[in-house]
């Protein structure tokens, strides 16, 4: 009787009722670390994902969903908050920043409004919440310890396929994927042990679908599959070198596989197709708002993505966005944006390479060997780009570039594409007031000072008057702008000097030795 009164109210317009307090469904989440759509079911020919393959072939799979960070803690944190990372100053990795005044998270919300929410096990978020989260998050956590009737909210991660996996001890039995039929991205040298990485890759893969596999079987074991709606999903892109932690496509792109059972498919959209695919753009930033609207829970007003499932599901996206800060122990800021076929990369410290020397990822064999052979010369220009400055602009066609090599953004015939692009991403910063143009120190400092988190400090509209942080360090960090001296421009930032003062040194560091040379005088007072 509740479900006809469901739709009755449904039909008549009454959305907001649509599924009632006591008749909600299980969402259960299925995430697996570090991989692309390096699937079977997304045309893979060389990936073995029989069981993922399985649950596609009844569910709908996202052909374009990115990843808002492409690495594992900001990208969580975006999922867990519904909020772009950089919009709360937790882009760096490992930052730990605290949440804006009296935020929730995702799963506060859900057991708020009557679910049980299990976390079975990684949290590894940038934000230190306020309260708790879940009802359980450990190696112990499932959704079979709720109260009898009641919905959950259940997250298994899947860590077999993570970066760390690539590179250690794997059974023999487990070597499934033959080296020499791996597929070699343009940009990596085809070298015995960059074959060796990519194949063991794709076994983890394998031995992650199994895993997944048994999770589907206890579902439904546990006479729940037809009352549960379930994601499957990558925290970003391939644990790779030149994958995980860049903005590239392959460092963003991960499969998104959602099955919605009959019993609630009202609640899917028009482009979700069972058993087929969906071009709609998805971001990591919509999760949150989606699961939301999926249970009959209204999102917060700060949410900054869009529902792209449920009664209330946005219009599709125009874009998604990435964005890149600190990692680990190294320093770099890039921001991103795609409409599903292109790809634009700012680079705001072009000065540093994409290969900064990162101890963690040194230990995967395939960056050594990458980097002795460009250290020896023998790689060619698309393999060796990675080991030097970075242009201040990159622009891809992944149509034609799957691999994005060739950078367009000189090109006259992209132009309009990449005015287009660059015009989203500036608009994009603005409007969520992207907080990776103060430095990470100075940031965290004013924040304490000011008695909140760095969220809360950008919102301050005589501090945020400093919106030319953007045009500042676009001018200054750009080597083909006009030669202004930006440290006689800082006095016309007051109180905010220091910033104006960091991007004029990272300005003169962009353009060389000549940068350097020309206001030492400047570099040496700062």
């Amino acid at each position: 009787m509740l479900r006809i009164a469901a739709l009755v109210c449904y039909f008549s317009g009454c959305i907001p009722a649509l599924i009632s307090a006591a008749e909600r469904p299980n969402i259960l989440w299925i995430t697996a670390e570090d991989h692309s759509p390096h699937l079977g079911c997304y045309g893979d020919p060389y990936a073995v994902t029989p069981n993922l393959d399985a649950l596609a072939a009844r569910s709908c799979r996202y052909t374009f969903c990115w990843s808002n960070c492409p690495v594992c803690a900001p990208a969580r944190t975006t999922l867990i908050t519904g909020m772009y990372a950089q919009s709360l100053g937790a882009e760096h990795m490992r930052s730990m920043v605290p949440v804006p005044k009296g935020f929730q998270l995702l799963p506060q919300h859900l057991r708020a409004a009557g679910y049980y929410c299990s976390n079975n096990v990684k949290e590894d978020y940038n934000v230190a919440p306020e309260g708790q989260v879940w009802d359980e998050s450990s190696n112990k956590a499932h959704w079979r310890k709720r109260a009898d009737g009641q919905p959950f909210f259940a997250v298994f991660n899947h860590t077999i396929t993570h970066e760390s996996q690539i590179r250690n001890a794997i059974d023999e039995a487990n070597r499934i994927h033959d080296p020499a039929k791996a597929r070699v991205p343009a940009y990596h040298p085809d070298a015995p042990e960059v074959r060796k990485d990519w194949a063991q890759y794709y076994d983890r893969l394998t031995m992650m679908d199994t895993q997944a596999g048994q999770l589907l079987h206890d579902l439904a074991a546990d006479g729940l599959a037809d009352d549960t709606i379930v994601f499957f999903f990558s925290d970003h892109g391939s644990g790779m070198p030149r994958s995980k932690r860049w903005l590239y496509d392959s460092g963003l792109h991960v499969p998104l596989i959602v099955h919605i059972p009959k019993r609630w498919r009202h609640l899917a959209t028009e482009d979700y197709q069972a058993g087929g695919t969906s071009s709609r753009l998805v971001s990591f930033v919509d999760f949150a708002p989606t699961l939301l609207n999926l249970c009959g829970v209204t999102a917060p007003g700060e949410y900054q993505g869009q529902a792209f499932l449920g009664p209330q599901a946005a219009e599709p996206r125009s874009y998604v966005f990435g964005a890149r800060g600190r990692m680990d122990e190294r320093i770099d800021m890039s921001r991103s944006v795609s409409d599903g076929r292109y790809v634009y990369i700012r680079n705001y410290l072009p000065h540093r390479p994409q290969g900064q020397y990162l101890e963690y990822m040194f230990q995967t064999p395939t960056t050594r060997v990458w980097k002795q052979m460009f250290d020896d010369g023998q790689l060619n220009e698309a393999q060796s780009r990675f080991w030097t400055p970075k242009d201040c602009e990159e622009l891809y066609d992944l149509q034609s570039d799957p691999d994005e090599v060739a950078n367009l953004a000189g090109s006259s015939a992209h132009s309009g594409k990449l005015d287009e692009l660059r015009t989203a991403l500036v608009e994009q910063i603005a409007t969520i007031r992207d907080v990776g143009f103060l430095p990470e120190e100075p940031r965290v400092r004013w924040s304490a000072v000011a008695g909140g988190s760095a969220y809360d400090l950008v919102r301050q509209e005589d501090f945020y008057a400093a919106q030319a942080w953007h045009s500042v360090a676009v001018f200054a960090t750009d080597p083909s702008s006009p030669e202004r001296n930006y440290f006689d421009d800082a006095a016309a930032y007051l109180p905010l000097q220091e910033i104006a003062l960091y991007w004029a040194a990272t300005g003169a560091l962009a353009r060389g030795e000549p940068g350097v040379q020309k206001f030492q005088a400047e570099l040496r007072s700062v």
